[in-house]
């Protein structure tokens, strides 16, 4: 069998298309994989979008920020009585916030609720340091004589 020149032209050509096609098709694929990228990334950011712009739309919302203000700054409506049980380190041990009429009344409380209560509480006892200093003691000065009293009669 014998290869003639039109054969040997025939696949270089087709070894020349072919090396070009391999190149064009790894940009293509290149670009396809970046945008598949730049998709995930964008549906990403619109969720972050989305979740971004129902936060906001939460704090429009009068009785949100009531909330927010007592869970993170421990504020009080009128008429509620707030605590806060700081432990001996200074960090707050618990705290909650009470209405004297409400829910929270601790006469109101379920049995089950005290009782739980006190579990948590004994759970988290509070060392106390005896202080070894003795307190200061403070003599008031002896009153000055007025004049009244040093004139002779």
């Amino acid at each position: 069998m014998q290869i003639t020149q039109r054969a040997v032209a025939l696949l270089v050509v087709v070894g020349l298309l072919a090396i070009s096609y391999v190149g064009t098709m790894r940009i293509y694929l290149d670009q396809q994989s970046d945008m598949a990228t730049a998709r995930t990334q964008i549906a990403e950011r619109q969720a972050t979008i989305a979740q971004l712009q129902d936060e906001l739309s939460r704090w429009n919302d009068p009785n949100y920020i009531k909330t927010q203000a007592r869970e993170r700054l421990g504020w009080v409506m009128p008429g509620e009585v707030g605590y806060r049980v700081i432990g001996t380190d200074g960090t707050v041990v618990s705290g909650e916030v009470g209405s004297i009429q409400g829910n929270n009344d601790p006469v109101k409380q379920a049995w089950y609720e005290k009782i739980w209560s006190s579990v948590q509480t004994a759970d988290q006892p509070v060392v106390v340091v005896p202080t070894t200093t003795p307190a200061a003691t403070v003599t008031p000065p002896a009153p000055a004589p007025s004049a009244s009293t040093t004139k002779k009669r």
